[in-house]
């Protein structure tokens, strides 16, 4: 089976095959397959037929290939498909595999196929939109304070605006890049989660008009403090990959998301805020809006 590497300039032959793609993990985004590749990771994928698979490679001596699972509109591979699949192409495990998927055959017939590993950190947050954007109810309340206090000091006196993120934006938006990880310790180490998700975030920017991923921006006082930047997931899902904010700037986090839940995601009953890669601080916040669902993501090893 041959496999070519994919990037961005082969979005538009890829965006068909992710019409009806059912899983809700945040890896089956095109945009997730494609902007994560660095120097040291590259996204391929061979097409046959009626069928997608996306193989993922490594150049860093620590990670082995491994397969998503195949993306199909006419069927979902079961899991002595997958297990052939596997054999064919001669990678001995698939990633992200959606908890659902389990569900869907009962552990007892994938554990027949394939070894079954929790991957720890990378459960999805899944919640309901309408929550995300109107922030009703006492849980929400001082998330509602926040956004109060954030509004009077910049939205009243007219020192906040919003704009979709156009391609004039970029250069702004990559210099506030540069600042916030500053401020977070990005660069402490180049294969470390947010060193690789500043690299993620940086293709993303400069391929949004390819992608026709949604971007949106906040500037107060002109200077970019926020972006946010989402795409759809499945039909009845949106995924928001990237949200950055300065977190010294009072009530802006909280108020930029319900704004980003407004604004990007529009007609997806459910947004998928992707997974906590273990951060303590992360995954507090992630609970504190109150998910419906904590998707987990699981890693099947050939037996």
């Amino acid at each position: 089976m041959d496999f070519s590497p994919i990037t961005f300039d082969d979005y538009k032959r890829l965006k068909p095959w992710f019409g009806r793609q059912p899983y809700e993990l945040c890896e089956y985004s095109p945009y997730s397959i494609l902007a994560w590749q660095n120097e040291d990771y590259r996204p391929l994928a061979h097409e046959n037929g009626d069928t997608l698979v996306i193989k993922a490679e490594f150049n860093d001596g620590k990670h082995s290939p491994h397969l998503l699972l195949p993306i199909s509109e006419r069927k979902v591979c079961s899991p002595i498909e997958l297990q052939d699949l596997a054999l064919d192409v001669g990678v001995d495990h698939y990633s992200f595999v959606p908890e659902s998927y389990i569900h869907q055959f009962g552990k007892r017939q994938v554990a027949a196929c394939f070894h079954i590993r929790e991957q720890v950190g990378h459960a999805d947050y899944i919640y309901l939109t309408k929550d995300l954007a109107e922030l009703k109810g006492n849980k929400y309340s001082k998330k509602r304070n926040l956004i109060n206090q954030f509004e009077r000091k910049y939205v009243n006196t007219g020192r906040e605006v919003l704009f979709p993120i156009a391609p004039d934006d970029i250069a702004d938006c990559l210099s506030f890049l540069e600042k916030w990880c500053a401020a977070n310790d990005c660069e402490q180490d180049h294969v470390d989660d947010l060193a690789c998700e500043k690299q993620a975030v940086i293709n993303t920017l400069e391929n949004l008009n390819a992608s026709e991923a949604n971007g949106l921006l906040l500037r107060i006082d002109g200077d970019v403090c926020a972006f946010g930047i989402g795409a759809r997931l499945t039909e009845n899902m949106g995924v928001l990959h990237f949200q950055k904010a300065f977190s010294d700037v009072k009530g802006l986090y909280q108020y930029f998301d319900k704004q980003c839940m407004t604004h990007l995601f529009n007609g997806y009953p459910y947004i998928n805020k992707e997974n906590d890669m273990e951060k303590p601080g992360l995954m507090k916040a992630k609970k504190s809006y109150h998910p419906v669902k904590i998707l987990k993501s699981y890693q099947l090893t050939v037996r």
